[in-house]
């Protein structure tokens, strides 16, 4: 069976960009959160089918949750950062971006035990608004990203950016979620709301062909994706609540239906062949952190 890789955006409904000009961050701490019951439910699928993962977590979600960072580790996760209270990158400058990501990288990593080396910005916000982020990204101290979702998009997006894993010009290497090419057009196949949208075998068909493209499929989701009973943002745009509230009661079925079409892992090992100093998962003596002797450390 062939390898694949899963990956889980840590955060709570009310933390995605579509809902940002009608809940302030303000009001974040008077929100009902689902985040740690939701990150359990996919905790317990995933032990359940043998699947591992990457967890790509708000630095705020670990400092409100750590029980969530730890399970992860301690299951045989990856363990990511995904910044800290998810502002896109093109909306802050460079010196706010390093701070963010530097507090995460550390937050995480204190709670967890283990050494963060991989990033993915809010809503893919890594494009031609914000390509000084690798930058950022090195000196904090992150081997890899996955920010790149190179299709046509109203909220972030490339549609000329790689396709494919590569190194950046700062030694990040991006690793973009997975897109298909069906004529002259690409195509989400990546996961989130368009995995909630479309039928299951676009996306099973859509990775087969990836791979015979010689691309590893990387698969992202969150876990409000598979809570139909949260609550409703009454004052959302059409849009942003179509794109947030559709197919939420088929998701979790349809995710598992999904693990059975691959072999789904983590980023590092999924990415190997590009992430030569990560050790795979038979190869890592212990979680002490010993990384950043490979300038893992982070900065501050």
């Amino acid at each position: 069976m062939t390898t694949a890789a899963m990956t889980i955006d840590v955060e709570d409904y009310y933390h995605v960009h579509a809902f940002k000009n009608v809940i302030r961050r303000a009001d974040w701490p008077d929100m009902k959160s689902r985040v740690e019951a939701n990150t359990n439910r996919l905790l317990d699928l995933f032990e359940k089918t043998g699947t591992k993962a990457t967890f790509f977590t708000l630095g705020c979600v670990a400092k409100d949750h750590p029980g969530i960072v730890q399970r992860i580790v301690n299951d045989g996760h990856e363990l990511a950062s995904h910044g800290w209270d998810h502002w896109a990158v093109f909306d802050q400058d460079r010196e706010t971006f390093l701070s963010d990501i530097s507090k995460a990288k550390q937050t995480l990593e204190d709670i967890g035990g283990t050494a963060v080396k991989g990033y993915r910005a809010a809503s893919f916000s890594i494009d031609d608004r914000s390509p000084w982020a690798y930058d950022m990204l090195a000196e904090a101290g992150y081997m890899y990203s996955s920010s790149s979702h190179p299709i046509a998009h109203d909220a972030y997006g490339n549609p000329d950016a790689d396709r494919s894993p590569g190194q950046t010009a700062s030694g990040v290497i991006e690793i973009p979620v997975t897109t298909a090419i069906i004529g002259k057009r690409r195509f989400p196949v990546g996961g989130g709301g368009f995995f909630r949208l479309f039928p299951l075998r676009w996306f099973t068909q859509a990775h087969r062909k990836a791979l015979a493209e010689g691309l590893t499929p990387n698969f992202y989701l969150h876990p409000w994706e598979i809570d139909p009973k949260q609550p409703r943002i009454k004052d959302a745009p059409l849009k942003s609540k179509f794109r947030h509230y559709v197919g939420l009661s088929k998701c979790e079925s349809k995710l598992t239906r999904l693990l059975k079409s691959a072999t789904w892992t983590r980023m590092d090992e999924a990415y190997y062949g590009w992430l030569g100093g990560t050790e795979r998962s038979d190869e890592r003596d212990s979680d002490d952190l010993t990384g950043r002797d490979r300038g893992l450390r982070c900065v501050g």
